[in-house]
């Protein structure tokens, strides 16, 4: 083979190095640059083995020996060898000339300054949360994307130092092929997830097989890959790849993960726009279920609460709005429902508790609405509370408190629900400025047989009393965890005990007392 076509190999690959391979995987010609300044490739590399070039190389020299005659690869990323333990990045492509067969021809492009092989240790897989928040960014500049998710079967065998190994060079094969080096995840011991061109076609599961055989190893490994649609809602991709990746999560055994992942995406789009025309008709309902001073067993307001047709329980929907920022429109329009009801002839002074989830605290907007609804009738700003909801977590708390100190300077009171359920229920409850707190069911509902939750439920009431917060217990059934509730402490109750959630808001309760007149509505405490 001339010089001349050897050189226009090179020139057609705009590269800074060209190498032929030979049908043994050596070097049989090299030309141009070396990894570090200065260098000859040709004097450097000219009879080694190819993937000696590389740390940690087998797999680079899996991909390209399946080079068709006459084809071109796409860009492979690798990792070159600089001199004793540095590297550096460089990228290659193998064209397979019909002159040179079986040889290959490999074009050698470098990305950035040589650096210490160690430095490649201290950025391991990510987790699937960190790999959520990374596809999220490269959604918004590189939408061409595909999500694969790949299963090394026997990995999980693997132990102590040969095990590290091979988990090493897994993270670098996934890594070098992930858009932004970063998006991949370890989901469980022998499941991955990485997001990647759409059009890279390097055979991944082909390449952790070859860098395992580089280690002594027999593994096998199967990737699945399902296209991220492009002009989609990249919000309801990324709730469609979270299903996805909890599917993995939960079944370690889930067959076909790419089937998963469409069909998620497929019903994630579909409820989504039906969740927007729900709110956009108000075609939901708004039930009441009554909370009653526990003292007295009257009534002494209503908490609203959204139906969904036959459907009923809107935990599932509400869950997908607030991934999906739609959650902000719809508590809005729950509060208009509320609003109206409270307007209604013979309404008296019905007081009602409404939710908000913590995503629609992100901006002005919740607030503002909601005093614009309220303007010019600061009697219904003091018969409103606003029930904190802990589903969606608060991005900036200190900038939540402003905005709920804003509703509560009118009038309107503020609740901590669901307190105890979730981690950041006691960072509420020392950041928010509020009125009371509503506690979690699940401590409730075994106050009478469970020390630990009587403990926990005397402890919170004991907090609130020296805070000065009324405390509301949630999910009372029966009259003996009504009776604990209220020698704890405790200032009101809600649950079936007292009444379901029904269409119209009802005071005359089946549990009334006869010390208090049916229909009775206290005031705020």
């Amino acid at each position: 083979m001339s010089l001349t076509v050897r050189l226009l190999g090179l020139a057609f690959a705009s590269a800074d190095t060209l190498i032929e391979i030979d049908a043994q995987g050596v070097v049989a010609f090299a030309m141009g640059a070396g990894a570090v300044g200065g260098q000859d490739a040709g004097a450097l590399w000219t009879g080694k083995p190819f993937a000696d070039i590389f740390h940690e190389g087998a797999s680079a020299l899996a991909t390209i020996r399946k080079t068709g005659s006459g084809v071109r690869t796409e860009a492979i990323a690798v990792l070159v060898k600089a001199g004793p333990d540095r590297v550096r990045r460089a990228s290659i492509r193998a064209f397979a000339l019909p002159q040179l067969a079986p040889a290959l021809s490999c074009a050698m492009s470098y990305e950035g300054p040589a650096f210490q092989a160690a430095d490649l240790e201290a950025a391991p897989l990510v987790d699937a949360d960190t790999f959520m928040a990374d596809a999220a960014r490269v959604l918004e500049t590189d939408p061409a994307i595909s999500l694969a998710f790949v299963d090394v079967r026997g990995l999980g065998d693997l132990s102590g130092d040969v095990s590290a190994r091979m988990n090493r060079r897994i993270e670098a094969t996934l890594q070098s092929t992930s858009v932004s080096g970063s998006a991949a995840a370890q989901l469980t011991q022998e499941r991955f997830a990485i997001l990647r061109a759409a059009d890279d076609g390097r055979d991944i599961a082909a390449e952790i097989i070859e860098a395992a055989r580089a280690e002594g190893l027999t593994l096998a490994a199967q990737s699945f890959e399902s296209p991220v649609p492009q002009g989609s809602d990249k919000l309801c991709i990324l709730r469609a790849m979270r299903f996805a990746i909890e599917g993995c999560l939960k079944d370690d055994g889930l067959a076909n993960p790419q089937i998963a992942f469409s069909d998620s995406l497929n019903r994630t789009l579909r409820d989504a726009e039906t969740f927007r025309n729900v709110v956009k008709t108000r075609e939901f309902q708004v039930h009441y279920q009554p909370i009653v001073q526990l003292s007295s067993r009257a009534v002494h307001h209503f908490e609203a609460l959204a139906r969904f047709g036959s459907n009923g329980g809107p935990a599932g929907a509400i869950r997908m709005a607030e991934e999906l920022d739609l959650i902000e429109s719809f508590d809005l329009a729950v509060a208009e429902k509320v609003l109206k009801r409270m307007r209604q002839p013979g309404a008296g002074l019905l007081k009602m508790a409404i939710n908000v989830s913590g995503s629609s605290l992100g901006d002005d907007a919740y607030v503002e609405n909601l005093l614009r609804m309220t303007a010019g009738a600061p009697e219904e700003r003091r018969r409103l509370i606003v029930e904190v909801t802990e589903t969606s977590a608060l991005a900036d708390i200190e900038a939540a408190d402003r905005r709920l100190a804003g509703l509560r300077e009118t009038g309107i009171k503020v609740c901590i629900d669901d307190f105890g359920a979730g981690a950041a229920s006691f960072d509420y409850l020392r950041k928010l400025s509020v009125d009371a707190v509503k506690i979690d069911g699940a401590i409730v509902k075994d106050v009478e047989t469970d020390e630990r939750s009587t403990t926990m439920l005397r402890s919170i009431v004991e907090l609130c009393r020296s805070m000065k917060l009324e405390t509301i217990a949630e999910m009372i059934e029966t009259d003996g965890v009504a009776n604990t509730l209220k020698g704890l402490g405790v200032d009101y109750g809600q649950g079936w005990l007292f009444g379901k959630a029904e269409a119209e808001p009802r005071t005359q309760l089946a549990t009334f007392s006869p010390l208090r007149r049916r229909g009775t509505v206290e005031a705020w405490g």
